[in-house]
C-alpha cells in the first residue's frame, strides 16, 4: 500500500535505538526525508540515511535547537514523531522511593521535552497541515503498573495529545498518541536498565523475567512487542490515508488493558 508519504519531511526524536530507530527506518523506506534527533549518532541510525541532529531534549533549550537544525535541513516539517522518553529504569518499591529530583527528571524527559519540541515545530506544521504522533505508554492507563513518576508523566503526555488535537485539529494539524506495552528494547533486555534491575530485585534471572512477562502482564499474544510493530502503527498515523484519525490514543500492548 502506498501511504502517500514520499518526499514529506519528518522530525523523529529519541531516534538512536528501539522504537525511535524503527520509526526512522520505516519512514525512510516510505520516501520521507527524516531528521533524526538523538543524544548520540549511532552506526545503525546513520545507516538509515536520515540526517542526524545530536541534542539533549531533556534540557530546556535542547528542543528548540533541534527543531531549528531540522528546519535548516529540510525547510519545513510535515511530520513530528515525539518518541523521546524513558527514565523508568529506576526501580523502586513504591511512591516514597522517589524524591523531587526523580520526578523532575521523569517529567523533563517524558513530558516537557515533547511540550517544547512541539511548540517549536508547530508553526511549520501548521503551514504544512502536518501530523504529530506522540509515543506514550499503556502505563498512562494503568499507572500502578510501573514507577509512579514515569506512568504519571506518560499520563500527562497522553492528555497533552488530546488537548493539542482539540486546538490544532481544526487548523489542519492532526495529533495522535500511540501507547505501547512492553516492547523488546534495551529497557527490558539491557542488564543495567529497568528489566535487569527488576530481575535482580525479584531475585530471578533476566531471561526468566522476560519469558514470564507476557503472561504476568496479561498479554494475549504471549510475547513482547517488537519495535517494528510500533513503528508500523506510527507510520500509518502519519499517512494522509488516516486523515480522520485525530485525537486518538491507540494501544499496542498485546491486550494488557482490558477496558473499552
Amino acid at each position: 500500500m502506498d501511504l502517500q508519504l514520499k518526499d514529506k519531511s519528518a522530525l523523529v526524536t529519541g531516534a538512536s535505538r528501539g522504537i525511535g530507530l524503527a520509526v526512522v527506518e520505516q519512514l525512510a523506506a516510505e520516501g520521507v526525508r527524516v531528521v533524526a534527533v538523538a543524544r548520540s549518532s549511532t552506526p545503525e541510525l546513520r545507516a538509515t540515511g536520515a540526517s542526524v541532529v545530536q541534542a539533549d531534549l531533556a534540557v530546556p533549550d535542547g528542543p528548540e535547537q533541534a527543531v531549528a537544525a531540522a528546519l535548516a535541513e529540510v525547510g519545513e516539517l510535515d511530520l513530528l514523531v515525539n518518541n523521546v522518553g524513558g527514565g523508568d529504569e529506576q526501580v523502586g518499591s513504591g511512591f516514597l522511593d522517589y524524591d523531587d529530583a526523580v520526578w523532575q527528571r521523569m517529567f523533563e524527559l517524558n513530558y516537557f521535552a515533547t511540550v517544547r519540541t512541539t511548540r517549536a515545530a508547530l508553526p511549520s506544521l501548521l503551514r504544512r497541515s502536518g501530523a504529530i504522533v506522540n509515543i506514550s505508554s499503556n502505563g498512562a492507563r494503568t499507572p500502578a503498573g510501573g514507577p509512579a513518576p514515569y506512568t504519571t508523566a506518560k499520563a500527562a503526555l497522553t492528555a497533552l495529545g488530546k488537548a493539542l488535537a482539540e486546538e490544532f485539529g481544526p487548523q489542519g494539524v492532526r495529533v495522535n498518541t500511540v501507547s505501547p506495552g512492553p516492547v523488546r528494547t534495551a529497557l527490558w533486555t539491557d542488564p543495567d536498565m529497568y528489566g535487569g534491575q527488576l530481575a535482580r530485585r525479584l531475585g530471578v534471572s533476566q531471561d526468566d523475567l522476560l519469558a514470564g512477562l507476557p503472561q504476568q502482564a496479561g498479554m494475549l499474544t504471549g510475547r513482547l512487542i517488537e519495535p517494528a510493530e510500533v513503528a508500523a502503527l506510527v507510520t500509518q498515523l502519519c499517512s494522509p490515508l488516516t486523515a480522520s484519525l485525530v485525537g486518538t490514543d491507540v494501544l499496542i500492548d498485546g491486550g494488557i488493558v482490558k477496558t473499552a
